[in-house]
């Protein structure tokens, strides 16, 4: 992309800004976690976490955010049509171990952890497993329906508008 995900705009906003905008707004606490050194004058009194461990991908960011408390909701910056509503849906679905969307696949990064996925992170961690689909199957999974024009992510320069 050139440069961090959560610096580029949507309709004049930081990505990051936005989604710290809407987590706020719905009564959440944002927390960035991994690298958020681009993002500290963007983001200035937010707590941060490093991964836990670095390097492994989402998955160090997942157990950072789980071994600080659940239940968690994980949203990446780069998914700029993820809005207020749909974190509300998160937050007001019924009691899991994992509530997430699904379009051609799981959306692990739009999603509400329970305290039973920490054990499952700390496993897949252990034995060297990242995926966070392989998460999916061992946990047990209540769908949100989410359409799926609002799960769409910012991945490649074609991506932004």
């Amino acid at each position: 992309m050139g440069r961090p995900k959560g610096t580029l705009l949507r309709e004049g906003e930081p990505l990051i800004e936005r989604a710290l905008r809407i987590g706020t707004e719905v009564g959440l606490t944002p927390v960035l976690v991994g690298d958020a050194s681009p993002y500290g004058h963007l983001a200035r009194g937010v707590p941060r976490l490093a991964d836990d461990p670095p390097g492994i991908g989402p998955l160090g960011g997942l157990r950072a955010l789980l071994r600080r408390g659940t239940p968690a909701i994980a949203l990446a910056c780069d998914m700029p049509y993820v809005d207020a509503e749909v974190l509300r849906r998160l937050v007001a679905a019924p009691v899991a171990p994992l509530v997430a969307p699904r379009g051609s696949h799981w959306e692990p990064l739009c999603a509400r952890y329970g305290a039973e996925a920490l054990p499952v992170v700390e496993r897949a961690v252990t034995a060297g497993e990242h995926s966070l689909q392989r998460l999916f199957a061992r946990l047990e999974v209540i769908e949100l329906p989410i359409p799926d024009r609002l799960l769409r992510d910012w991945d490649r320069p074609e991506d932004v508008e």
